[in-house]
């Protein structure tokens, strides 16, 4: 699954610690999100999208159904 969630934290000058904090993960775990390595569970989308106040297919994109 591709994500914007590093596009989406630059643009508010924020850390990977910031958003880790934010998102109450650790900031191994954006990383890991970040590069694709590892995916949400969905309580973890959603305050994702909450925090950046998008839609959740705003910032995570299905990668079957971009095909």
């Amino acid at each position: 699954m591709k994500n914007r969630l590093k596009v989406l934290r630059a643009e508010r000058d924020w850390t990977q610690a910031d958003l880790a904090n934010a998102l109450e993960v650790s900031r191994q775990t954006i990383n890991a999100i970040e590069k694709g390595k590892f995916d949400p569970s969905l309580p973890l989308a959603f305050k994702a999208a909450r925090l950046f106040k998008l839609p959740i297919e705003a910032i995570f994109i299905d990668e079957e159904k971009a095909l």
